[in-house]
């Protein structure tokens, strides 16, 4: 077995598939958020579990707290920061968006992380209504969200055209009862609810194209994994060819509260 056809150890958040893309923006935008500041960033990493996010960014000198109604995912992310040098500047707290402003002061983030939380919360209006009180003016905020015409696609592929249509037409973007997801956004509606919430939106496509699509057969090696990776990017470099991005299994945007 050649070392590039070995199984592949636990990866990092840089390159695991599910969060390298979203990784690379975030990192990037924490980058010249410090230049522009002179100081690290402090950071609100909403609905954050385990931490799969938060550590990193604490491991690169920035103070994150991390809000999530999950005792068990807190316990995990305790025992992940444990396990790391930036644990010091980890919080973690239960709770949710309606107790933000109790656990921090109104416009005192930098940055607020809301990655796979907005499709699940019981009012995603007020979610970033809250979210929006405790950023600072200028600040950012990085949401990954469900997407619709994923679910669509994936429903079509799986011979289940009933489901798809119902995914296309329902107000929620679910494809029946046993949905697990209680709702996938579009684009423009994601991008309506932020500036009604106060943000402008700079940055929104879709991730995850291709490989929540490809079989993991076929993703054995890092060459593969490298190179669909350089496709997902491809795949929203340019206006021709952003069609694709609208086929991305999650939504990712960044924004600046005004």
């Amino acid at each position: 077995m050649t070392e590039d056809r070995r199984p592949a150890r636990r990866r990092g958040v840089e390159s695991n598939l599910r969060t390298a893309a979203v990784w690379a923006e975030v990192a990037e935008l924490t980058t010249d958020r410090r230049t522009e500041l002179g100081r690290p960033l402090r950071v609100l990493d909403l609905g954050g579990g385990t931490g799969g996010l938060a550590v990193p960014l604490a491991e690169q000198g920035h103070t994150v707290t991390v809000v999530d109604p999950s005792a068990d995912a807190l316990a995990s992310l305790r025992r992940r920061s444990a396990e790391s040098s930036a644990s010091a500047r980890i919080s973690a707290v239960q709770g949710d968006a309606d107790s933000l402003t109790d656990v921090l002061a109104p416009g005192s983030v930098d940055l607020v992380c809301c990655h796979g939380t907005l499709e699940v919360v019981d009012d995603p209006d007020s979610t970033l209504a809250r979210i929006a009180d405790v950023l600072a003016p200028g600040g950012y905020l990085s949401l990954v969200t469900a997407q619709r015409l994923a679910a669509v696609l994936a429903r079509a592929l799986a011979g289940r055209f009933d489901q798809a249509q119902h995914v296309l037409a329902s107000e929620d973007g679910r494809w029946g009862d046993g949905d697990p997801m209680p709702r996938r956004f579009d684009q423009g509606d994601v991008v309506a609810r932020l500036g009604r919430a106060g943000f402008t939106v700079e940055s929104i496509h879709g991730v995850r194209v291709f490989s929540d699509l490809v079989p993991g057969a076929l993703l054995d090696s890092e060459s593969d994994r490298a190179e669909i990776l350089a496709l997902e990017q491809a795949s929203v470099g340019d206006a021709e060819r952003s069609v694709l991005s609208h086929l991305g299994t999650q939504l990712h945007a960044l924004a600046r509260r005004d």
